[in-house]
């Protein structure tokens, strides 16, 4: 079955859900224009994303995609902590922070059946997970409600797994993506590759629509990913400048100069690899530390700093996530970028 019947969209694209650079506005307006707009909901609790649902159901009729992390969270390591902190004092001092007021949080939340019950109750038409699915009975409730369920793969074996514990289909996620890695077999970034390395061998090896992820900003490469074989492409870094995202004005400078075509994985963030414009605490301090507390603990520590540098606006601390393709950041609002893209499926 085609994706765009599957997911009762209009064309093969969906929209990447980026924590902290969207809400609900991007996702209607991507979802009204014929893709699939999706809303990133780990970091919101219940109430947060019960609002950002209220909102965009108001804003849009369409199908949307709801995407959660479904990771185990890191255990609290009072010693990798203080060497955390150890690490960033430096930084403190700089900025006259005191990191003894700073509290430790878990920051991104994993799927829950709190979760579920608003998904009961909202029924959205596409489900999509990041690090693997949730437990057979959390799983079970998101189709119950109808949804069909989306979730990354890194590797073929991923996919497989994916196919096996009952996914509608699979996000091929290539090395060049922008973001957290959705990687949750194994942890070894010798074993990730790049999406046109990726995807013909994924499609190869499974039944189900494969969805490319990573490097795709144009029609142009739409156009090559359906050439290998996609069923439709995931594109987050290039709607990163639209009026409807909620990126910030520094993220916004970075993605528009020099500095963006350097990008990096690091775990400096959250403690889990992710793909951001490189900046002075890549530069300084990883672009991986053993010090960082792991995902998604490392973060608390870190949001002071971010939040102090861009006030004197400066991204020196902040996550710039970004792709290893800026080239389609454009200041044009999300419709319109989406029926560029969707050139891509006509063409071919």
């Amino acid at each position: 079955m085609p994706l765009q019947h599957l997911l009762g969209i209009d064309v093969p694209l969906i929209q990447a859900p980026m924590a902290g650079a969207q809400n609900h506005a991007l996702a209607a307006t991507i979802s009204n224009a014929g893709g699939l707009g999706s809303l990133p909901c780990a970091m919101l609790d219940a109430a947060g994303l019960r609002a950002e649902l209220t909102a965009l159901t108001a804003k849009t009729a369409k199908p949307f995609n709801l995407n959660f992390f479904c990771h185990t969270p890191a255990p609290v390591d009072a010693q990798r902590e203080a060497a955390w902190r150890s690490a960033l004092q430096p930084y403190y001092a700089e900025l006259a922070i005191d990191p003894t007021g700073i509290a430790s949080g878990p920051g991104r939340q994993p799927f829950s059946a709190e979760m579920a019950d608003l998904l009961d109750e909202f029924r959205p038409a596409v489900v999509s997970f990041h690090f693997g699915l949730p437990c057979a009975e959390l799983l079970a409730r998101v189709k119950a409600c109808g949804a069909k369920v989306l979730s990354s793969a890194t590797t073929v074996e991923e996919a497989l797994w994916l196919e096996a514990h009952g996914v509608d289909a699979i996000i091929a996620q290539g090395l060049e993506a922008g973001g957290h890695r959705g990687h949750f077999l194994d942890m070894d970034l010798s074993r990730q590759c790049g999406t046109f390395a990726l995807l013909p061998q994924m499609v190869d090896a499974v039944r189900l629509p494969v969805i490319a992820a990573g490097g795709i900003a144009d029609a142009q490469g739409v156009r090559a990913a359906m050439a290998l074989g996609a069923a439709g492409v995931q594109i987050g870094t290039a709607y990163l400048c639209c009026p409807e995202a909620s990126t910030s004005a520094i993220h916004r400078a970075a993605l528009h100069s020099p500095q963006a075509r350097h990008t990096a994985l690091t775990n400096l963030f959250s403690g889990r690899p992710a793909r951001g414009i490189v900046n002075r605490l890549i530069r300084e301090q990883g672009p991986f530390s053993p010090a960082a507390p792991g995902f998604p603990l490392a973060a608390a520590a870190i949001a002071p700093l971010r939040a102090k540098a861009e006030s004197r606006g400066s991204g020196d601390f902040s996550p710039l996530w970004a792709g290893q393709n800026t080239s389609g950041c454009k200041h044009i609002g999300a419709a319109e970028l989406t029926a560029e893209l969707a050139k891509g499926f006509v063409a071919r």
